[in-house]
């Protein structure tokens, strides 16, 4: 398994989803007997997770060593500390995985050894992933001769996306194949957010399992689930099954708001809704287009998100990243100031802003004093609470000339 990003969500629901994905994923380990698991980076979402996060994971994890189940990790670009100081190190002295990052620099070559599995004598080695594939440079320095001349069963785990087995718009920085020792009979690959399971010659097989869980909107659009493989060797011969990991249903919405009015697309989100319940289901909602009328905040989701979550919704997400309306378009101004650029925007913008009693050029002023209001800072020797008082009742005088 891979890219577990446990504590990612900042959502309290979907962060607890996540942790209840590597849960589960656990206990199907457990049940299926497995005799060892790789976890091929990005235990954690930081190299120092929240406390709850972290205490859910050790107690699981301790939970899978008193089964007699090994654990070999190797960090990702997200568990990875430039520092060398990570909460892994923790986990590790504690006996609970092994990190397979391990060996030593001889004439300027990186010469890695192997994690031996007690139980089975696989060996198993591979190479960190760091942000911004600063892992190259490991690769680009790799003995790879020794580990390649290495007999008996190998598995190279690795955090790196592979510039031959790039599928449809990926845009990670990639190495190729070759910086990969050969001659391995498994590889545990992760870092990329797909579900890849592929031989190649001289290679073996090379795996991706994906995410245990969606890690954001588009991938629980397109995955709606994560999972993990299970592997079956038998004279060396490799049965690899995906097992998914469902913990709610996904109830993806999708609607081109293009010439529509606000009121057109709240009665079409509803109507998709309208036939069926949403018990333990995550509701996605996609608005994209532009709106022929009526604003993006004239869709009244209040309505849509109660109507849903009396159907059972577990949880219910909107995305209008690409949702525009009428009132407002994009400008593009020359400047060569902040201030200026600023003062640009405001005026082309204030024709379109629509406030009882007020004509262009007060609409503008009245956004300037607005701005003036919330960029002041903090006095010297103020107190926060100070600080904050002021601010609130500066911008309630300005709104109340309004009102």
């Amino acid at each position: 398994m891979a890219d577990c990003h446990i504590g990612a969500w900042r959502e309290p629901k979907l962060r607890e989803a996540n942790m209840q994905a590597f849960s589960k994923a656990m206990d199907i380990c457990i049940e299926k007997e497995v005799d060892f698991i790789l976890i091929a980076g990005d235990l954690f979402n930081t190299s120092f997770p929240g406390i709850e996060g972290l205490k859910e994971t050790v107690l699981k994890l301790r939970e899978i060593k008193e089964k007699g189940i090994a654990v070999y990790v190797v960090p990702g670009s997200h568990d990875f500390s430039p520092s060398g100081k990570t909460m892994l190190d923790v986990l590790e002295n504690a006996n609970l995985f092994v990190n397979v990052f391990r060996g030593e620099i001889e004439d300027d070559r990186l010469k890695l050894s192997f994690a031996v599995d007690k139980k089975t004598g696989a060996k198993i080695t591979g190479i960190i992933g760091r942000r911004g594939l600063l892992e190259k440079s490991y690769y680009e320095n790799l003995d790879k001769s020794a580990l390649e001349s290495e007999q008996g069963f190998k598995i190279f785990m690795f955090h790196s996306q592979i510039e031959e087995l790039k599928q449809g718009d990926m845009d990670f920085e990639a190495v190729p194949i070759s910086f990969l020792p050969k001659d391995f009979d498994y590889y545990a690959g992760g870092h990329v957010h797909t579900v890849l399971n592929k031989n190649m010659k001289d290679y073996g097989t090379i795996v991706y399992p994906g995410p245990l869980f969606p890690n954001n909107f588009s991938e629980l659009e397109t995955l709606q689930n994560g999972g993990f493989f299970i592997v079956d060797v038998k004279d060396r011969k490799m049965d690899v099954e995906y097992q998914q990991i469902v913990v709610y249903n996904v109830f993806p919405i999708l609607i081109d708001c293009t010439e529509r009015s606000a009121e057109e697309v709240r009665a079409e989100i509803l109507k998709a809704a309208s036939d069926r319940e949403f018990i333990n289901t995550l509701v996605l909602i996609r608005l994209y287009g532009k709106l022929e009328v009526g604003k993006i905040h004239d869709i009244n989701f209040s309505e849509i998100f109660t109507q849903l979550y009396n159907k059972g919704a577990f949880f219910v997400m909107k995305n209008t990243a690409n949702l525009k309306s009428e009132e407002f378009e994009e400008v593009s101004v020359s400047a060569d100031s902040v201030d200026k650029i600023e003062e640009a925007v405001i005026n082309e913008n204030a024709s379109q802003m629509k406030i009882k009693g007020y004509d262009k050029e007060e609409a503008a002023a009245l956004l300037k004093a607005l701005m003036k209001a919330l960029s002041s800072e903090k006095k010297e020797g103020e107190r926060v609470s100070d600080f904050e008082n002021r601010i609130k009742s500066e911008i309630q005088k300005l709104l109340d000339i309004v009102l």
